[in-house]
């Protein structure tokens, strides 16, 4: 049965350790005593398994984290003044920011 990364994530600490117990791999020495994400991490290498990163394409993640991060310090002055309206505006406005960055994650 071929397993992949998110398989694996989404396994019992119980059942990481069963999958473990069958795999003879330097790795995985050690196994009872492993957290789950060592364990994951440990199995994956044993058994060859590449986890591959998410990117983002066709935004400028940069600019819009930097957007974020100004947005943030505004937010934090608006709670400060009592301004309700700009404090909605704000979140508003890092909420959108937020959804672009994460529809354009592949």
């Amino acid at each position: 049965m071929e397993l992949t990364y998110e398989q694996l994530k989404h396994k019992t600490v119980a059942e990481l350790r069963e999958i473990a117990k069958g795999i003879e791999h330097e790795a995985v020495q050690g196994h009872t005593q492993m957290n789950k994400e060592h364990l994951v991490t440990a199995i994956s290498k044993a058994l060859g398994i590449q986890h591959e990163h998410h990117a983002v394409v066709g935004v400028d993640k940069a600019s819009i984290k930097a957007k974020i991060r100004q947005l943030k310090t505004q937010r934090a002055a608006a709670i400060e003044a009592h301004d309700r309206a700009q404090l909605k505006v704000v979140r508003r406005t890092i909420h959108r920011l937020k959804r672009r960055i994460h529809k354009a994650t592949v």
